[in-house]
């Protein structure tokens, strides 16, 4: 199973430093190799593959000596980058978006990565060893099990240091349990199980609106180039990873609360891009982050045991948990009133009934 593990780095002032150069010279590595891609196609209607463009990285040495200053793996690896950017984009455009997204050159600041495929690093307790960087402290908090595949260096907005890493391993057999339950996710709650427990919806973003507001009107007055300019974008990066962080946090608890009780997990297989065109509850889509949560349960559950099944939500609200007729709701309705079999029960239980039993039955 592949598995990522997070640890933040305390780089010296002179790393920051080469941390820094090294991310600007993948960065022309990457707009160089897009623009020969694009010209490539442009002028003389041909295809450049990634193997190709990986040659073309000796070359660019002797004209830039600083290139060398990079570990090679490194510096193929952002060919790779641009290669799966021009696959993801042709992909869009045979699914038909009308909007593919042509890959976009990188502006100063705005590459914030790189990565050793392979070989290039070496941790040590709490020292990572990178090449042609030299040795940096990481908060190792805990363990990592299994085989190393990739390291990957990462800045955040914030100007936090992060090494991530990409592992493989075998997960020892947990016998499975027998419980099951459907779970309904919503906004008024954030899920509501099939045994009418709920859990609360945090609003990460709500409760961080107001200032967030107030240091993006701050940063929109300050002037372009100037030092508050600079300290204000700070304060309002600070205030987004804050919040992701929370919400990040809240999805891994949870999710670990599900996956220690139920054996099988059901949720609905939501289409949330759709969702969210709904401009009035775009917003509170977006803070409940329904797609992230499912993912880290699904994880989870692989590794303990248990599994998590998706199911079609066509109707699962719509229909009587009971007799199965479908006696139609607004978004407004949060009671459930079957005028057929009498039933009267909570809305979002009477719809996480429903994904169970449609789970159990895809399940045979």
């Amino acid at each position: 199973m592949p598995k990522a593990y997070r640890y933040r780095l305390s780089p010296a002032k002179s790393q920051v430093t080469l941390l820094e150069q090294t991310l600007e010279t993948c960065r022309w590595v990457y707009n160089e190799t897009l623009a020969m891609r694009k010209n490539a196609w442009e002028q003389e209607q041909r295809s450049i593959s990634y193997y190709e463009s990986k040659r073309q990285i000796p070359l660019w040495k002797k004209e830039r000596p600083e290139l060398s200053t990079v570990y090679s793996q490194v510096l193929q690896d952002v060919s790779m980058r641009v290669d799966l950017a021009f696959k993801a984009f042709f992909r869009r455009v045979k699914a038909g978006e009308k909007e593919p997204g042509f890959p976009r050159f990188k502006g100063r600041g705005r590459y914030d990565s790189f990565t050793y495929p392979q070989y290039g690093f070496k941790i040590d307790g709490n020292t990572l060893t990178l090449s042609k960087i030299g040795d940096l402290r990481v908060v190792l908090h805990r363990p990592i099990e299994g085989t190393i595949k990739t390291l990957t260096i990462r800045r955040s907005a914030t100007r936090k240091w992060y090494a991530c890493f990409a592992v493989e391993y075998e997960p020892s057999p947990v016998p499975q349990k027998e419980t099951t339950v459907g779970i309904d996710v919503g906004l008024e709650s954030f899920a509501t199980f099939s045994n009418g427990e709920k859990i609360e919806n945090p609003r990460f973003f709500r409760t961080d609106e107001k200032a967030l507001a107030k240091a993006q009107r701050k940063l929109s007055k300050a002037e372009k180039g100037t030092p508050e300019r600079k300290k204000a974008r700070k304060i309002v990066a600070h205030i987004h990873e804050r919040i992701a962080n929370r919400r990040l946090n809240f999805a891994h608890q949870t999710s670990r609360q599900l996956v220690d009780r139920f054996g099988t997990i059901v949720f609905e297989d939501l289409n949330v891009k759709n969702m969210q065109k709904n401009h009035y509850l775009a917003r509170s889509i977006a803070d409940v982050a329904w797609n992230m949560f499912i993912t880290i349960t699904g994880s989870k559950a692989e590794e303990a045991g248990s599994r998590v099944i998706l199911v079609n939500p066509r109707n699962t609200s719509q229909m009587c948990s009971r007799c199965g007729m479908i006696v139609a709701k607004t978004l407004s309705d949060r009671v459930h009133s079957c005028p057929h079999c009498g039933l009267v029960m909570d809305r979002d239980q009477n719809a996480a009934i429903n994904i169970m039993r449609l789970g159990l039955q895809s399940q045979g």
